[in-house]
């Protein structure tokens, strides 16, 4: 709306589930976690829920091991699935650890029992977390070998009751092929979940994508290098993706 504040408007999104990469968090280097880059993330996460988002993350293990890396090289995929779970606690309580030294109270959700260190799933406790302001990040995946990160941030987004899935990357939206291979790539405003799996532009897995259709939440995919991008998509506003059931065309 003209003369609108756009830190006070509405929030089109006020539930959302937050999926990272694990290789989002190695920043520029190669392997593991880089604490100035967590930091820049934990600060709009921040920004996000004072503006009265309820977040809840899913990070992924990639930046220190992945399962099917590890199958690939002849390790038992059942038994490389379970480290690259253990990987995306380490993530989860890395961020747990920079989101609170910035003040936001913060829970991390296992679903592999380690009591010891954070909390396990329990649907209706991680929903109160929410209502209560605080950030809750589950890992472990959904706590079983074969299944993708993505496809456990699909069914917790979808138990949480969120309005959206963000998926954050290094591009601002999902694109007809690769724009870094492809320069007459270009991006899609909106897509349909089956436009998205019919092309297979591999934005997500395709039992993700599949389970966030048959529930009807959108997925939007925005660049989280763009400094305020996660607000924006919150507003409604920025350059993004959706991935509904409405679908769209390229721009």
């Amino acid at each position: 709306m003209p003369g609108e504040n756009p830190e006070t408007s509405p929030l089109k999104y006020k539930r959302v589930l937050l999926k990272l990469s694990g290789e989002a968090l190695m920043g520029p280097g190669q392997f593991g976690i880089d604490i100035p880059t967590v930091e820049q993330f934990a600060k709009a996460i921040a920004g996000a829920r004072t503006a009265g988002a309820e977040i809840c993350l899913v990070i992924g293990g990639g930046n220190i091991f992945r399962g099917m890396a590890g199958a690939a090289k002849g390790m038992e995929r059942a038994q490389a699935d379970s480290m690259g779970m253990l990987a995306t606690v380490m993530n989860a309580l890395a961020m747990q650890s920079v989101l609170e030294s910035q003040g936001v109270p913060t829970r991390v959700q296992s679903a592999i029992n380690m009591d010891q260190i954070c909390e396990p799933y329990i649907r209706r406790r991680a929903q109160r977390h929410m209502e209560k302001g605080r950030v809750v990040i589950f890992a472990a995946g959904i706590g079983n070998p074969f299944f993708t990160t993505d496809t456990g941030a699909a069914l917790r987004c979808i138990e949480m009751n969120c309005d959206a899935l963000l998926k954050g990357t290094q591009v601002d939206g999902v694109y007809t092929a690769d724009p870094k291979l492809d320069s007459t790539a270009t991006r899609y405003e909106k897509v349909a979940y089956q436009e998205l799996l019919a092309k297979d532009l591999r934005v997500m897995d395709s039992s993700a994508v599949s389970l966030m259709r048959d529930n009807n939440v959108p997925i939007v995919v925005f660049s989280l290098k763009e400094e305020g991008s996660l607000l924006n998509v919150l507003h409604g506003r920025g350059t993004s993706t959706t991935i509904s059931n409405e679908g769209g065309v390229a721009k």
